[in-house]
């Protein structure tokens, strides 16, 4: 019997994927940008499905951070950039923000707090300096209110970098240097982190090599060897992820901190949106860089082991656009949490697919379409109306939904502006030209989706107010 069972144990498995002996030194990041966001319990229960020990996070959201009670779960919670000003000023704010953000949660609820990132990407040349002078004070006062909490030796600052801090003018790693202006605060942050103890964040994407450069070499993004080498003081580099670390480890040889923890705060490829995001791209580069971190094969210059978050957990549909379509795209599962591709997280190179999110609830199975035979001439109005409110990035050249025609792009923009609006009757009106219908729109590559059902907006304000939120609708029923 117990042979029996075993077999049966071993066939559910093989069919249903599911990942074991995950790399210790990976970790995922969990946006919350999201119009319908995955509840929180849930996530967790994803991670722990995957085998997943690390997690970083982009605030210190109550219900999100709380959720992780009780669980082995390394987690690295954020403070987004608008919070920068206040607490760099305020050494009374910085106590404040991490009594309630971290505190709480490291006695209270036995959560495994680890590292606290101050601002994420601060120093990106669009923000135009606006965060410069703020980040490092605001690490200084929330290290220095850890301290006075007792948790300094438990919990470690530091701040998500982009890689664009340093810079090589010859594209060698060896010429590399952080940024001129802003090299004295680097210097500042780079010996406070090895003061502390703590870890330089940075965030590395190849993929952003080959959208930014047409000329850029295909292969050199991604890790199978299959690109040419090239040469840097007897350094050989095949990928671009190598040499990009290794003006990294220049840089902060030149800064005299050679010995700095690094630390990949986001790496990754997305799904959709550009002509180079897809499936078969991001399973590729999965496939390479976890077997890369599955056999500790860092850079040439940094040698062993790194730990590394992959980017992201989840597509965020609310994301920013501005640096690209692609922006939506970047999770490893969709925003239902339903896996996309084939992705072996112990770096054995294993085709199977993730572990999905469980017990997730649906919205009717009803889609909003353009009606038939509607004068496709008075469409631009409508159209152009649903993909400010939706989300169209996946009509582009190159993207998933890109061969629709314009009955189908008005269709799929119809019906994105819809699911996000709760499947409302009135958000599928469009000046009379669009129809609520049940079967299934969706072909080929493109899905049309149908939206969740999520407590993530309403139980993220009711924590932020403590409860108002409740007194207030027990009031209003109460005169009603």
């Amino acid at each position: 019997m117990w042979a029996f069972c075993m077999i049966l144990v071993l066939a559910f498995c093989q069919l249903h994927g599911g990942q074991g002996g995950t790399i210790p030194s990976i970790g995922v990041n969990w946006g919350a940008m999201a119009s319908h966001p995955l509840n929180p319990p849930i996530v967790v229960n994803m991670l722990k499905d995957n085998g997943i020990k690390k997690v970083k996070l982009f605030d210190a959201d109550s219900w999100t951070v709380s959720a992780f009670s009780g669980t082995d779960i390394e987690v690295m919670v954020g403070i987004p950039n608008d919070q920068l000003k206040k607490l760099s000023k305020n050494k009374d704010a910085a106590e404040k923000w991490v009594k309630k953000n971290v505190t709480k949660h490291v006695h209270d609820g036995r959560v495994n707090i680890r590292y606290v990132s101050v601002g994420n990407e601060p120093f990106l040349k669009s923000y135009n300096g606006s965060f410069v002078w703020t980040t490092f004070p605001a690490m200084q006062n929330i290290q220095r209110a850890l301290d006075k909490a007792g948790l300094g030796d438990q919990i470690k600052v530091t701040t998500a970098l982009n890689a664009d801090v340093y810079e090589s003018g010859s594209d060698k790693p060896s010429d590399g240097h952080f940024r001129k202006d802003i090299y004295s605060v680097m210097k500042q942050i780079v010996q406070f982190i090895d003061e502390q103890k703590s870890i330089f964040l940075v965030n590395i994407y190849p993929f952003l090599s080959l959208y930014q450069n047409e000329n850029f070499p295909h292969d050199y993004a991604f890790f199978d060897g299959q690109s040419r080498t090239v040469t840097d003081k007897n350094a050989q580099y095949t990928n671009v992820f190598d040499a990009n670390l290794d003006t990294l480890v220049w840089s902060l040889r030149k800064a005299g901190h050679p010995n700095v923890t690094i630390t990949i705060g986001e790496i990754g490829w997305p799904t959709d949106g550009n002509k180079h995001a897809n499936l078969n791209n991001a399973k590729r580069f999965y496939r390479g860089f976890l077997k890369k971190m599955a056999n500790k094969k860092g850079s040439p210059l940094h040698p062993g082991p790194i730990d590394a978050y992959l980017f992201s957990f989840f597509d965020e549909n609310r994301k920013s656009v501005a640096p690209g379509n692609f922006e939506r795209h970047w999770g490893i599962f969709r925003f239902d949490g339903k896996p996309k591709f084939a992705i072996d997280f112990s770096g054995k190179e294993e085709e199977k697919m993730p572990i999905g999110a469980k017990g997730v609830r649906y919205q009717e199975q009803k889609w909003c379409v353009l009606k038939k035979n509607f004068n496709t001439k008075k469409l631009e109005g409508p159209l152009s109306y649903a993909c400010a409110g939706g989300d169209c990035t996946s009509l582009g050249l190159g993207c998933s939904c890109q061969n629709l025609g314009v009955v189908g792009n008005a269709s799929y923009a119809f019906n994105q502006y819809f699911q996000i609006n709760d499947q409302s009757v009135e958000a599928c009106d469009f000046d009379g030209s669009a129809t609520i219908v049940t079967e299934d729109p969706s072909r080929g590559s493109c899905f049309f989706p149908i939206q969740i059902i999520s407590n993530g907006n309403m139980l993220r304000v009711m924590h932020e107010v403590g409860g108002l939120f409740i007194g207030i609708v027990l009031i209003f029923t109460t005169f009603v």
